[in-house]
């Protein structure tokens, strides 16, 4: 055996998982989404940034407001989600770390600016937000995450204060009838993977 989780929860959180397009009515409770959060915060990023922010759309209200914010091909499924996780960058994440670096010298200038620090936001965040799926699936929910939207309306909506970018647009929940489209191919090994 080349892996430390054995079959069924290499299964669960990959082999078998899949985006989910509809959902049950089951719903999504803030202690799932707790323990979600408390095991993913642990995912490696650069210099431990935590630059990503999630709105929990809970509200009959702030669902309207997301749904019209929605691609054509993604607003049914965000109206009946149990529930709809906004991704998104907090471009000031460097407030909420440490003051010193020992061990990234530079740290403190590079993130003084934030066209310096804005790369290094998305990208952390990116780490995150895949984390964060990876979590949704080891609670034993599907996430659906979407990136059809309209970006510059969801960051005025929900965030208003031009520091934050929406990432992504997660529908978590149970998966409902005929939830899965057909799995798309995956490149092999050899097509990726190169040996320098």
């Amino acid at each position: 055996m080349t892996l430390a989780l054995d079959a069924a929860a290499q299964d669960l959180l990959f082999r078998e998982a899949r985006t989910a397009n509809t959902f049950t009515d089951e719903p999504v409770t803030d202690e799932q989404v707790q323990a979600i959060y408390d095991l993913v915060k642990f995912g490696p990023t650069a210099m431990n940034a935590q630059p990503l922010r999630v709105v929990l759309v809970r509200t009959p209200e702030a669902r309207e407001r997301l749904v019209n914010l929605m691609s054509d091909g993604n607003k049914e499924k965000t109206a009946s989600a149990p529930l709809v996780a906004i991704l998104a960058v907090d471009n000031e994440f460097h407030e909420e770390l440490p003051t010193q670096f020992p061990h990234f010298p530079g740290a403190k200038d590079m993130l003084s600016d934030r066209a310096g620090r804005e790369p290094m936001a998305a990208m952390n965040a990116a780490l995150q937000a895949g984390y964060f799926i990876i979590g949704v699936r080891a609670a034993g929910l599907a996430a659906g995450p979407m990136a059809g939207y309209d970006a510059a309306g969801i960051d005025k909506e929900f965030f208003g204060d031009g520091e934050h970018t929406v990432l992504a647009v997660v529908n978590i929940g149970k998966p409902g009838e005929n939830a899965w489209f057909p799995r798309g191919p995956r490149l092999a090994y050899d097509e990726v993977v190169t040996t320098v």
